[in-house]
């Protein structure tokens, strides 16, 4: 018994091992440090590394005091990383590879927790004139991927960029010779939600503004997003659209009995990025007229527009016009200016006041009722880096500004009399070692 059992798990050691041997695991990441300094109380996440936007004003009694113009400063590793890149061997014709990537930015400051940033597998193959893609896990979104702005800061340029990792299917082609600088190419892809999710009602009867995946799921069908892109002598055109369908709540009190209800809110996201990259340059902008794109970490979502008989909400999205540029130049001392533009275009009709008459609208967007009456969103952020092998350092100032005012009936913010502005002053240093 004992040589037949020594025997099967040696004949399987022998089997196991050529599938090992055509496996490549290649470890990867970084050690970064931030410092932060803020001049003012600011809306952010992971801790406060990841910088959004500074708070309305919030006067004490008197008005004397503004009490959220209380700066602070902080020194944090949370999103130290560490990563595998796996590559396989060939299936049924297509070359097999996988990631798992993760870092610490799991909770707030008093529970970190190693989380999954990536978890995929990808199948490719090329010709002569064809390159083709397959992926399916946890990846970047389609909006966000490779097309990030070179800011230091842990945002990365939201919320004027799309940020999001989320698991998905996503097929991807590109046509042109390989010797040829002209390629064409389309990205398709069904996105679900995870880490990064939609705003809506608490529950029936709670307005209260929370993120959850539920309103996608609920929903049934997934996120979708269609992309076309264009290459040719540095240049690269991304022309897009993403599209989801919401569920808010699935049931509703009517008077004393709780009834199930079929509510929907659908959302249309167009967006067109260019790029130009040359030796040292690179340029790129980006604008989107972004409707209900919480779940990217942007600062719109959707309203209640009407109540039916049977207890069901009607709602339309709240839209952004979002746009950055952003331009870096150099190689071992590098300079990047990064400038993004916000502006509130509201929802296009008229919301229900749930008060009839005293302004009681239910807005679901990140952020929660803070950010309800929001005008327009400015930034500017210029920075400096140090780059030799493995080492990076880098210091960068922020300029971000809001202007604040009193929501109309149609979600948007246009009453001048009470238009202000709130700026937040943010100094990042940034010390980066990677392996």
């Amino acid at each position: 018994m004992f040589r037949f059992s020594l025997c099967s798990l040696l004949l399987l050691l022998g089997l196991a091992v050529p599938a090992v041997a055509q496996v490549s695991v290649k470890p990867y990441g970084f050690v970064r440090n931030y410092l932060n300094f803020d001049s003012r109380k600011t809306y952010t996440v992971i801790g406060g590394e990841y910088n959004m936007i500074p708070y309305d004003e919030l006067w004490n009694e008197d008005r004397s005091e503004d009490l959220n113009a209380v700066p602070c400063v902080q020194l944090q590793a949370l999103t130290t990383r560490v990563g595998l890149n796996i590559q396989g061997p060939e299936v049924l014709g297509w070359q097999s590879c996988g990631k798992i990537e993760g870092d610490f930015g799991g909770f707030e400051t008093k529970n970190m927790v190693f989380r999954i940033r990536q978890a995929y597998v990808k199948l490719s193959c090329s010709s002569e004139t064809r390159s083709s893609e397959l992926l399916v896990g946890q990846a970047w979104h389609p909006l966000s991927g490779d097309i990030m702005p070179e800011t230091l800061g842990m945002a990365a340029g939201a919320p004027f960029r799309p940020h999001s990792r989320t698991p998905q299917i996503r097929a991807t082609q590109e046509f042109g010779l390989h010797n040829s600088e002209f390629k064409i190419g389309y990205t398709a892809a069904l996105l679900y939600q995870l880490q990064y999710m939609n705003n809506g009602p608490a529950d029936a009867s709670d307005p209260t503004s929370v993120a959850s995946t539920n309103f996608a799921l609920n929903a049934l069908w997934p996120e979708a997003y269609l992309g076309f892109n264009f290459k040719n002598n540095g240049f690269l055109f991304i022309l897009g659209v993403d599209a989801q369908l919401l569920r808010p709540r699935t049931h509703a009190k009517i008077g004393t009995v709780t009834k199930k209800v079929d509510e929907r809110i659908a959302s249309v996201t167009p967006t067109a990025y260019v790029k130009y990259q040359n030796n040292k340059l690179d340029i790129q902008f980006r604008t989107l007229l972004a409707q209900n794109t919480s779940h990217l970490n942007q600062l719109c979502g959707y309203a209640v527009t009407g109540v039916n008989e049977d207890g069901s909400w009607n709602y339309a999205p709240i839209r952004n016009s979002i746009s950055y540029l952003n331009i870096a130049y150099g190689n071992k001392v590098r300079c990047n200016l990064f400038m993004g533009l916000i502006k509130n275009l509201g929802a296009g009709e008229e919301l229900h006041d749930f008060s009839m008459g005293g302004g009681a609208y239910r807005i679901y967007m990140k952020g929660g009722e803070n950010f309800t009456q929001l005008n327009s969103i400015y930034r500017i952020a210029p920075s400096i880096s140090y780059n030799v092998k493995a080492f990076n350092i880098g210091l960068e100032y922020e300029w971000t500004a809001c202007t604040y005012g009193d929501l109309d009936t149609h979600g948007a913010v246009r009453n001048n009399d009470n238009l202000h502005q709130v700026m937040n002053h943010r100094i990042c240093a940034m010390v980066k070692y990677n392996f």
